[in-house]
């Protein structure tokens, strides 16, 4: 009876953690103070008050959820998520408040906050992020339906690319695309992804069925990125957040451990149908309020998920056997590729160095990481470096550099290296203006 109570609690409670960083680079906040309220789903709606410690990460906290069940049944029409109202508030930066923070049971909500320097005493304006309901349980708008091959633009534009490239950035429309009010916001591809991954399905599903939608996410993406479906239109944006266009982006709000964890391991491949150049186009629904016979159901690719197949095998499901998953061969921003081989203790190689130099770098803004020689050679002092640097980032803590690991310390090295840069040209200007 005892262990039949604690699953059942276990299976109403989630938990939460928070992240500060300094505007859009990867510099942490020590010191804010966060207070969490529940407000819809939660047992307590009582407050919760967080400070963050030198890595910008608050601990990880236990909040009450509605029941485990409600995010697995296609029929269930109940909210299968609580909701949690956090303010952030740091001497130097704007106050930020996110309203409806979405926790769901037995599964990390990870929630960065981004920051913004205030410029004096008076402008303590605070920011407000709404986060939009999940696409499964609000009320959203069904794909139109498009043709799947693309047509590329001309060679003399000089933007057709001889392969997929994934981007370092990706500019999403906040709203349908001829509307020319809405906001565009520059954000990392991979942040994208995983945003994307958040709004429109549940994180407790099987990890097949997260996989599979995660591929179908970035198909669709790279396919409106290789084939300049707006910019070809004069738009200045890659994609929308509207449903009935694009995919669901719902700007600042919590994305998960596991999603995050799983798109870090795939964010570059894609769909691609056999003989054909551009990423496939993935449109998908539903399969509860819109059906798809064409397309990939989401609700249909968990039930595959749960009778046991993989990701490859939901996929090929709904779109045919005459698909393949193909790695884009280049990942821009990265200051080096990945090597091809997972880095570990007694490696000696170029690559070691490599990310001995990043990692040490990486430590003068999160000290937590131990420093070690830049020497090529893969010690216990290196995999110390790489488990603290993988706690702090939410990633698998195994002490080996993958894929995942790998652009996840280049994307650190590159935001925190950025920030100096951008000192280091201002203190150039400022003595060039002294000098004159």
């Amino acid at each position: 009876m005892e262990n039949s109570n604690n699953t059942n609690l276990l299976n109403k409670t989630g938990r939460l953690k928070i992240q500060c960083f300094r505007g859009s680079d990867y510099i942490p906040i020590d010191g804010a103070k966060i207070t969490v309220k529940g407000i819809e789903g939660s047992e307590s709606l009582g407050t919760i008050d967080l400070v963050t410690d030198d890595a910008g990460l608050t601990q990880e906290i236990d909040l009450s959820t509605p029941p485990l069940e409600y995010s697995l049944d296609i029929y269930n029409d109940k909210m299968p998520y609580s909701l949690y109202d956090i303010t952030i508030e740091r001497n130097g930066f704007k106050p930020l408040v996110i309203n409806g923070c979405q926790v769901l049971p037995t599964r990390v909500a990870y929630q960065i906050c981004n920051l913004e320097p205030s410029s004096g005493r008076g402008d303590m304006r605070q920011e407000v992020i709404s986060v939009q309901p999940n696409t499964l349980y609000g009320n959203f708008p069904p794909k139109i339906p498009e043709q799947v091959d693309k047509p590329l633009p001309p060679p003399s534009s000089g933007v057709v690319l001889a392969q997929p490239v994934v981007p370092e950035y990706i500019t999403v429309h906040q709203g349908v695309p001829d509307d020319t009010s809405a906001q565009n916001y520059k954000v990392p591809f991979k942040d994208y992804i995983k945003n994307v991954a958040s709004c429109e399905i549940y994180s407790t599903w099987t990890d097949s069925a997260l996989k599979a939608n995660v591929f179908c996410i970035v198909s669709f993406t790279l396919n409106r990125i290789f084939t300049e479906w707006y910019r070809g239109k004069g738009k200045k944006f890659d994609i929308t957040n509207s449903t009935a266009y694009d995919q669901a982006f719902s700007y600042g709000r919590n994305i998960y451990d596991n999603i995050s964890q799983i798109v870090d391991e795939i964010f570059s491949t894609y769909i691609k149908r056999s003989g054909k150049k551009q990423p496939l186009f993935s449109q998908y629904c539903d399969g509860k309020s819109v059906t798809c016979p064409e397309w990939l159901s989401q609700w249909g690719s968990q039930q595959l998920g749960v009778q046991g197949l993989d990701p490859y095998s939901i996929l090929t499901h709904y779109y045919g056997n005459n698909i393949e998953l193909v790695t884009a061969q280049k990942v821009s921003g990265s200051p080096m590729s990945y090597p091809g081989e997972d880095l570990t203790i007694g490696i000696s190689s170029p690559a070691v160095k490599t990310i001995q130099g990043q990692l040490n770098r990486i430590a003068k803004d999160y000290p937590a990481i131990p420093k070690q020689a830049e020497d090529g050679q893969y010690t216990e002092k290196t995999s110390d470096a790489v488990k603290t640097f993988q706690r702090i980032f939410t990633l698998p803590q195994t002490g080996v550099v993958d894929y995942a690991t790998w652009y996840k310390i280049s994307d650190i090295y590159v935001g925190v290296t950025k920030l100096a840069e951008l000192k280091t040209t201002e203190s150039s200007r400022n003595l060039r203006k002294f000098e004159i």
